[in-house]
């Protein structure tokens, strides 16, 4: 049987510019001027001049923000208003700097930061395909290299089999081979450089560079253990390899020494690698001015973005016209349209700006005493919802803000998510920050006794004296946090 009846229901949507808004505030400055870029070649309504950026800028304006966090702005995809309805006078103006621009302090054109020039590199591949013409080869010799040089991943390792490179060569290159000339050609690949190219795995890779090296005792003896010893070597089993070759502890500590000068990845070795390195730009400059805090929002995340003159030109020559086609109302229609996108596109790049900077001036003066001393224990335990409720916004746009960005501080650039820490009693009953638990885990393993490193129970204890009792379980979590092996791998003679 069917029935019909009401239901009331609240629901709670997040408008287009809201996404759009929230999506902008977790770039990172980088990624914003990317963006940007991209927002421009689909709007051509959208101009701006990304190159003229200026330095830093000091604090925003604190502005109505209810367009982006509360109501919805006019613009629509689905926005089937006439024509007629358009009121051409609100798209109109002679204004042509953007009013976010006006809400900060200019700095000097001098102050730009100049672009340097990248210079032209050979990739990893290519100059082993260089050195390859040092060697006189067959055509399927030649084949068979730059197949296998191909396969050589960014460490410097082949992570195949040779019967899987075989098959391989013969189904995508038509490239029809035996096991026995693959093995041929691939010694050819370990004699170039750098040393241990071309390897299967790390023992190879060690061998590998080993044998390049000038024959000695020490490189002999390191020889023969990582080709029949490894495994008792890589877990430190020391004790095992002084009995196995009747060594001194002197001499396996010079075996040691030999092997720890190898690169366990040679691909990172080579300076010309393709990869590029990252380059960190901050989003935050924070400096010290008699003895206050001052805080500056990296100026490449205020781009100088206007609306186009052309079109508003479109629209005064419509609004001039008195007879209007069709063509011409759809026209403007579609002006309108474009104009809108550019209008709250541009607000939200200023919506971003002031909700990372008001943000980031609540982090900067929470954790004051530590941006005016640097000392990493005077940070004190900060969550989400700490800095939420200062500036009140919700703990998600807090994420997003601390999400990939960077401060520049007077101790170094720094990610901003690593000031955010839970806190934990101490032994006198105070709140302190996990970091400083951190902090002070790391010292302890820094400075212990290398040859009788200590184990996770003995680091507890020794925290519980320090005045941090936590158990040996959360002493692992953090050991493993701060990228330490268990005692037994930080075993040396």
């Amino acid at each position: 049987m069917l029935k019909q009846n009401l239901q009331f229901k609240l629901s709670q949507k997040l408008s287009p510019q809201q996404i759009q808004l929230m999506k902008l505030i977790q770039l990172t400055t980088m990624a914003l001027e990317q963006r940007i870029k991209e927002e421009m070649n689909e709007n051509p309504a959208l101009e701006g001049d990304l190159e003229s950026n200026f330095d830093n800028q000091d604090e925003f304006a604190g502005d109505d923000n209810d367009d982006f966090y509360g109501e919805q702005s006019d613009y629509d995809e689905d926005n089937s208003i006439e024509a007629d309805d358009i009121n051409i006078d609100e798209y109109l103006s002679n204004d042509e700097t953007p009013d976010y621009k006006t809400q900060t302090n200019n700095f000097s054109e001098d102050d730009d930061d100049k672009e340097m020039p990248y210079a032209a590199s050979v990739s990893f591949h290519q100059d082993l395909i260089n050195q390859l013409n040092t060697f006189i080869l067959t055509d399927d010799q030649r084949d068979i290299a730059e197949f296998l040089v191909g396969s050589i991943d960014e460490a410097g390792y082949i992570r195949r089999t040779i019967p899987e490179i075989v098959d391989d060569m013969a189904f995508t290159q038509g490239i029809y081979t035996d096991e026995k000339t693959v093995e041929e050609v691939l010694y050819i690949i370990h004699q170039l450089e750098p040393s241990g190219v071309g390897a299967r795995d790390l023992q190879e890779c060690l061998v590998l560079q080993l044998k390049q090296k000038t024959p000695t005792e020490a490189t002999s003896l390191a020889i023969d253990i990582i080709e029949n010893q490894f495994e008792a070597f890589s877990k430190k089993h020391y004790d095992k390899l002084l009995q196995k070759y009747d060594l001194s502890q002197q001499t396996l500590k010079k075996v040691i020494a030999e092997i720890e000068k190898l690169n366990p990845k040679p691909g990172g070795a080579f300076s010309g690698n393709q990869k590029q390195t990252e380059v960190i730009i901050p989003d935050f400059i924070i400096t010290i001015e008699d003895d206050q805090l001052v805080l500056k929002l990296n100026g490449r995340n205020a781009p100088d973005l206007i609306v186009s003159k052309d079109y508003k030109d479109m629209l005064q020559t419509y609004k001039a016209t008195e007879d209007k086609s069709s063509s011409q109302k759809e026209a403007v229609q579609f002006i309108k349209q474009k104009l809108d996108s550019a209008k709250w596109f541009i607000d939200a790049i200023k919506q971003r700006m002031e909700t990372l900077y008001v943000t980031m001036n609540a982090i900067m003066h929470y954790q004051e005493k530590y941006f005016l001393e640097g000392d990493e224990v005077l940070l004190k335990p900060m969550i989400l919802k700490d800095i939420a409720d200062m500036v009140g916004l919700d703990i998600s746009t807090i994420s997003r803000v601390a999400n990939s960005k960077y401060v520049e501080t007077p101790y170094g650039i720094k990610l901003l998510k690593d000031f955010f820490s839970e806190s934990m009693k101490n032994s006198e009953g105070d709140d302190v920050s996990t970091i400083e638990i951190k902090n002070h885990l790391k010292k302890m393993i820094e400075n212990e006794d290398k040859r009788k490193p200590l184990p996770d129970d003995k680091l507890a204890d020794l925290l519980k004296d320090a005045g941090y009792p936590i158990a040996r379980r959360t002493v692992a979590k953090y050991r493993e946090q701060l990228d330490f092996p268990v005692a037994r791998l930080r075993k040396k003679m």
